[in-house]
């Protein structure tokens, strides 16, 4: 695999070349007896969100934060999941912020050690999105139980990343195409986080069996069960069951993704999702797709 491999297809490449949007978007202006001053780190990086419909500001609110694949940016993103009409009728605010730009112009989350900062650039991801977490919060009525987060690839591996340092804010997330630490040590687990991992058993970029070499890579990293597993693990969870559930997820051949799950102490869960026949950007049916993945989400709360 190939450095380049990592790249996503080009029509959603050249959209990570755009500077970041002005951000917040689409929000309504914060209460008039309240000061909102954005940290240094939101003015340094505005990012994109959306705040539903049928927004009540008396009421404590779901968050969903979705991170980008290397390359990508959150429009781009944002658009690939489908999430804004979901944020909508769903109820829940919505925010999809964009990683550093390398040297090459592409996009990406300081993750893991294997994903995808090629550049060694000095950003801390954790922090700012921490910091997206709680300016979000200042303007708007966030649920501090109902905090989550999705991501996409170099987005995936930094969802993790956020999991294992900052669990303590999260109630779930969901992980497309990326991976674990290797070195799970580097995870410290201190917090408990339900998980779902997806992934197309035929992804020729982050191989859904993992890599024992860094070819590709920064370094090596584990496949989607070993992954997931380890999450179990922290989770407190038991061996990983299949069943005779599938979803029908994409386009194409009906009933195409088959569900494994750990048996894990209830309000936790570490499942699988595996797309029989996908590569790593499955042609998803949308609005399933989002309703899936926001639907399960919301089983958990802190």
């Amino acid at each position: 695999m190939r450095i380049s491999a990592l790249l996503m297809p080009l029509f959603f490449v050249a959209c990570s070349n755009n500077s970041p949007a002005p951000g917040p978007q689409d929000l309504s202006a914060p209460p008039a007896d309240l000061t909102y001053v954005p940290s240094a780190l939101i003015t340094a990086r505005p990012y994109q969100s959306h705040v539903p419909t049928n927004y009540d500001a008396t009421k404590p609110t779901p968050l969903v934060v979705l991170l980008h694949g290397y390359g990508f940016n959150g429009a781009a993103q944002n658009a690939y999941f489908g999430m804004t009409p979901v944020s909508d009728s769903a109820g829940f605010l919505y925010a999809y912020p964009d990683g550093t730009v390398d040297s090459s112009g592409k996009g990406f989350w300081n993750a893991t050690d294997s994903c995808c900062n090629f550049g060694k650039v000095a950003v801390d991801d954790v922090a700012y999105l921490n910091a997206v977490i709680d300016d979000m919060s200042a303007q708007y009525n966030v649920d501090p139980k109902r905090i989550y987060f999705m991501g996409h690839s170099n987005g995936g591996f930094m969802t993790y990343r956020m999991a294992c340092e900052s669990g303590s804010r999260i109630a779930g997330v969901v992980v497309l195409a990326g991976a674990m630490w290797l070195d799970t040590t580097k995870c410290p687990g201190k917090d408990k986080v339900p998980v779902l991992h997806v992934h197309g058993d035929s992804d020729m970029t982050i191989y859904y069996g993992g890599s024992a070499t860094a070819a590709g890579a920064l370094a090596p990293y584990p496949g989607a069960k070993v992954s997931l597993a380890d999450w179990a693990t922290i989770d407190g969870c038991g061996p990983l069951a299949t069943t005779t559930e599938t979803k029908d997820l994409v386009t194409g051949p009906p009933n195409e993704t088959a569900v494994s799950r750990h048996s894990c102490p209830t309000g936790l869960a570490a499942e699988l999702w595996t797309i029989q026949g996908s590569d790593h950007v499955p042609a998803f049916a949308t609005p399933t797709w989002p309703e899936a993945i926001t639907a399960w989400l919301f089983q958990f709360h802190k």
